[in-house]
């Protein structure tokens, strides 16, 4: 295993760099300084980037102009330009306003997991830079005590509502400096914009030093680069910029080459006969085999959505100016792409089960020869008559059918999702309510699977089969935390913590005028979170047991339940992380966003 160790502090001494070096070679007195530097509140620069249509950029690649859909509601038209200059959001006093308008006072939940926040914090040269993955006791910590960039986010996105941005902007700097840094497995070197997955403080007391040590995923489970983490970055940076009104962090010269190198990664020419990411199992939050390699719906809507933030956030100079002409075409190609055949509705549905296969030429109708008989029996009766979701992966031969309700939720936020396939995602949430929270109490179920037909738990081993992904513990007659067995229905259900999807589905929810069903999976996981010590995830039919392997005091958790009941709050938080659709970038769609009769 490589580590990656930055400059240390000795016995209180600091060194100092000249002014023209980079990321790479500052110091604490320059980070400091940085922190220090008066904020560029620009409130009156012109319209933002992603707030404008892709027409205002000089390079000839937008399509012909299309009519712009309505707003999801009147509420939030421009959601995506919404500001507020990092206003707390009101838990410190004693009522607050709730959704529209109605006075609450704050549940008990709200101080308990502030206070648990803040004793996750993680200081390093005497600031506080971000948050660890769980306040575990237990002397197995795996890297559980380690600061995970994915896992931050909506930790970060708590702060900057309560009007604390300058972790996020500690974070923001320390994980730009460490992608600089030698990226190196065994003998293979990493591209040089991947961003670690985590990172830990190390203290030496007898020498008085702090040492970042940083994973790549060298140390992962199947030793898997992370994906998500740099649109993860580039996301979160985009919100603390909307947040604050601080647009000199965004614009530092080395915020802006690590924009370009992260995409740099993903816009490289190469095979690709798609605009979507190839990537490997386990290079995102699901991080076990799980049969999400290929094109997974999580990293394809992160992609899309770190494209939208990063147009902007980049500079419009040379070379920010050569980035955003590939931006635009790639957004092309990936909104239709993304909405023609990673959409599932009724109709859609039933053309599958009529399709032909082996077919060839550019006339095909069955682009990707998939298969009729991979599709499972569960979802016929999974898809309501008025709803569509987008599935789970498409490539070559391979549709995998099941609900990821993070891919989905920021497919929504992103804009991803078109004004009527917003509106479907919601109406199949609605319309499969109650046998989800009926089965699952506080778990959402982010992907339904069936076992095939005839097969022993014991013979299914991991592997992706007609649509159908399982994964056993090999040697015991138990299942996998990660799903259950429902004898009754033969489904294996894969499910995690409310909490970690808890903020996404609110925002969700806000950007598509449906508070109420996030009003309603809050008041389910206020029911248990705090009584079980915030774990990670539960285990059982119905979620009665806390996770065989879940750590307590979860941060995500912990954080996700705050950022959730802030924006409910204060919808005008929605604009930290929601963008608003651009006209130019909704494709005339060949198949029906939802079909009804």
């Amino acid at each position: 295993m490589s580590t990656l160790t930055v400059d240390t502090v000795q016995n209180g001494r600091i060194r100092k760099v000249d002014s023209s070096a980079s990321v790479h070679d500052l110091g604490e007195y320059e980070i400091s300084r940085l922190l220090d530097r008066p904020k560029n509140l620009n409130l009156d620069r012109q319209r933002s980037f992603d707030e404008r249509s892709l027409t205002d950029v000089p390079s000839g690649l937008s399509p012909h102009p299309l009519s712009r859909p309505d707003v999801f509601c009147r509420a939030f038209d421009n959601a995506d330009s919404l500001y507020s200059p990092g206003k707390p959001s009101g838990y410190n006093s004693p009522t607050s306003q709730y959704g529209h308008g109605m006075a609450f006072e704050p549940h008990p939940m709200i101080g308990e997991a502030w206070d648990s926040l803040r004793r996750s914090m993680v200081c390093f040269r005497g600031q506080p830079v971000g948050t660890i993955a769980a306040l575990d006791n237990s002397e197995e910590k795996l890297n559980y005590d380690q600061v995970f960039v994915r896992d931050f986010v909506p930790s970060a996105l708590a702060f900057l509502m309560n009007g604390e941005p300058d972790i996020v902007k500690n974070f923001i700097l320390k994980t730009l400096r460490l992608q600089s840094w030698e990226k190196k497995v065994d003998r293979f070197h990493l591209g040089a914009g991947v961003m670690p997955a985590s990172f830990k403080v190390l203290h030496d007391p007898i020498r008085n030093t702090e040492t970042l040590i940083a994973d790549f995923g060298e140390s992962a489970i199947g030793r898997v680069a992370p994906v998500d983490s740099g649109f993860w970055w580039i996301i979160l940076l985009r919100a603390y910029t909307k947040s604050t009104g601080d647009t000199s962090l965004a614009e530092m010269p080395e915020c802006q080459k690590g924009i370009r190198l992260i995409l740099s990664l993903c816009l490289s020419e190469g095979f690709d006969t798609f605009p979507t990411l190839l990537c490997a199992d386990g290079c995102c939050m699901i991080d076990r085999r799980m049969g999400v390699y290929g094109y997974p719906i999580e990293i394809q809507a992160l992609f899309f959505m770190a494209l939208r933030s990063a147009m902007f956030l980049l500079k419009q100079d040379g070379p920010g100016k050569e980035l955003i002409e590939q931006i635009v075409k790639r957004l092309h190609a990936l909104s239709y792409h993304m909405r023609n055949y990673f959409w599932l509705d009724l109709k859609q549905l039933n053309d599958i089960y009529r399709y032909k296969t082996e077919e060839y030429s550019h006339t095909a109708v069955n682009k990707f020869n998939i298969m009729p008989d991979s599709l499972p029996e569960w979802v016929f009766d999974f898809m309501p008559l008025n709803g569509g979701y987008f599935v789970g992966n498409v490539g070559p031969s391979n549709m995998d059918f099941r609900w990821f309700c993070l891919g989905n939720c920021v497919a929504i936020l992103s804009s991803l999702a078109t004004h009527e396939q917003s509106t479907a995602i919601m109406d199949l949430i609605e319309s499969r309510w109650g046998s989800w929270s009926e089965k699952c109490h506080s778990k959402f179920v982010i992907r339904l699977s069936r076992i095939m037909s005839g097969a022993s738990l014991q013979d299914v081993i991991p592997k992706i089969r007609d649509g159908v992904t399982t994964m056993l513990d090999h040697g015991q007659n138990g299942v996998s935390f990660y799903h259950y067995y429902r004898d009754e229905l033969s489904y294996v259900c894969l499910i995690i913590m409310a909490t970690v999807l808890l903020w996404l589905l609110t925002a969700a929810c806000i950007k598509t005028g449906r508070p109420q069903i996030a009003r309603r999976a809050i008041e389910l996981a206020e029911t248990r979170l705090s009584r079980d010590s915030w774990p990670e995830y539960y285990d059982g039919k119905v979620g009665r047991f806390i996770g065989k392997q879940a750590r307590k005091n979860q941060t995500w958790s912990i954080a996700g339940y705050l950022v959730a009941k802030m924006l409910l709050e204060d919808p005008s938080h929605l604009g930290m992380i929601s963008i608003e659709e651009d006209k130019q970038l909704k494709p005339v769609l060949k198949r029906s966003a939802s079909w009804t009769f």
